[in-house]
């Protein structure tokens, strides 16, 4: 927000002038309102401890992260460039494996990725070619003001729900805001998203026009569910769990009130292990029984795509800049961050000698969980990451501690920086589409770097301003 002289940089000064009319007491009640906001509509996630889950509302910060038409612009090419590159990827290493042939990427890289299943989805011949749906990358602003990508998220990114809301309760609790800004709307961008996953209707889909999708969620106790009911009501389709659909003569059907209907396309927020008991886990209980066999046989789509966390996994990710290269025959537009792949010994050897400045990261993870800090580890974190990286090198990663950017946050009746990442969300069909902003998420415990809800992290609005 601010130029390092204390003044407010030009597309913020608008913001900041209105900010300097409330009195510390209007704004304390003002940010006591939107939490309650978030509270009276249900707005929760789960933080799961234990055995134990513990449901919260996202901690919220009324102080909007504004980017500039010029910005947006910019990692709007950038994301539409990145996941059209991860789809071609995607389509190639269940397919043809021309990127593995040509040792643009180590073959073991993919084979022995947990995440990667050859049995499952290899030679599926899906609607558009499209494996990616909906996919939420992660991006920093770093210490020279350059957006980055920390971390791609293309199995069932979750956040959408979010954006709405956070826009909806500063709409409703301050209003002066939006009389004197242009902010690109987020009206219409659900129709889209529909309108993307209508797109993906099956072959053998008796009618394209009329095909029925539903949204698949293990149910209300998983730690994202109130995102699948605001995406399942916004889009106009059946929220279902496995036990509401079955699969008969290799078809899927919903069981309603009124008999059976068939189910042309689900869009699942279910794990891959969890799919499908007969090709996946044989003791799951959230899953549909056939689905893969109708899957395979063209009588539904399935969205996101089968086995995408290979694409995902935090040690491809070191190689996206090669694999964007490789099929698009460009350069990345946004750059990674730095990253260290521990399998490789130099690599290894240079963080643990190291490790005390670096983050290290395990590369099935995600959450902020199994992941170390080293400025602000103790030694006794330390010493456990090193014997886990001696241990399984391949299962970590590790990157520059970057001075992430960071914006004014009002809690407890005061401003202070804390740290902010925003996850831009992109949504794949014939066409790729970017919802505009996305969702800004805010280490709110001061000095950390970790911006998850599970974490402690909250959440801002985003406001992308329009050309005047």
């Amino acid at each position: 927000m601010l130029n390092n002289n204390g003044d407010p940089k030009p597309h913020y000064e608008q913001f900041y002038n209105i900010l300097q009319e409330f009195t510390p007491q209007e704004l304390h009640e003002k940010s006591e309102t939107a939490q309650l906001n978030f509270l009276r509509q249900g707005i929760t996630f789960t933080v799961y401890s234990g055995n134990s889950g513990t449901e919260r509302t996202m901690p919220f910060d009324f102080l909007p992260v504004i980017i500039t038409s010029d910005q947006w612009d910019h990692i709007k090419q950038g994301m539409t460039q990145r996941v059209q590159a991860l789809n071609l990827f995607l389509e190639d290493i269940y397919t043809e494996q021309k990127i593995l042939a040509d040792e643009i990427i180590p073959r073991e890289l993919i084979e022995n990725n947990p995440y990667y299943y050859k049995a499952q989805a290899s030679d599926l011949d899906i609607p558009n070619k499209n494996h990616i749906f909906l996919a939420g990358i992660d991006l920093i602003k770093d210490e020279n003001g350059e957006y980055r990508v920390l971390e791609d998220n293309l199995r069932n990114p979750s956040g959408m729900s979010y954006v709405y809301q956070n826009r909806f309760v500063m709409r409703r609790v301050f209003p002066e805001f939006f009389n004197h800004h242009k902010i690109t709307t987020l009206e219409h961008q659900m129709s889209l998203m529909h309108e993307s996953l209508k797109s993906h209707s099956p072959e053998n889909c008796s009618d394209p026009k009329q095909s029925i999708a539903v949204l698949l969620t293990p149910g209300q106790y998983n730690s994202a569910y109130y995102d699948h009911v605001f995406l399942a009501q916004q889009m106009g389709i059946e929220l279902v769990e496995g036990r509401d659909l079955l699969v008969k003569d290799d078809i899927v059907y919903m069981k309603t009130i009124h008999g059976l209907q068939r189910v042309d396309i689900i869009y699942r927020r279910i794990d891959d292990d969890y799919l499908d008991p007969d090709a996946f886990k044989p003791d799951s209980m959230l899953g549909v029984p056939g689905l893969m066999e109708a899957y395979r046989k063209k009588n539904v789509a399935i969205l996101n795509g089968i086995g995408n966390g290979v694409a995902d996994d935090k040690a491809t990710y070191a190689y996206v800049p090669d694999i964007i290269r490789y099929y698009l025959k460009e350069e990345p537009i946004l750059k990674n961050v730095d990253t260290y792949l521990l399998s490789n010994p130099e690599s290894k050897e240079y963080v643990l000698d190291h490790i005390e400045e670096l983050v290290v990261k395990n590369v099935g993870a995600s959450g902020g969980y199994d992941m170390l800090i080293g400025p602000h580890a103790s030694a006794e974190e330390i010493e456990l990451f090193r014997k886990k990286i001696i241990e399984e090198p391949h299962q970590y990663i590790a990157q520059p501690t970057i001075q992430l950017s960071r914006m004014p946050a009002f809690q407890n009746n005061r401003f202070y920086p804390c740290h902010i990442d925003l996850r831009v969300f992109v949504m794949g069909g014939k066409e790729i589409n970017v919802l505009p902003g996305g969702l800004s998420r805010v280490a709110l415990k001061e000095g950390s770097l970790v911006v998850n809800s599970s974490q402690g992290g909250g959440g801002k609005d985003t406001w992308v301003l329009r050309n005047q």
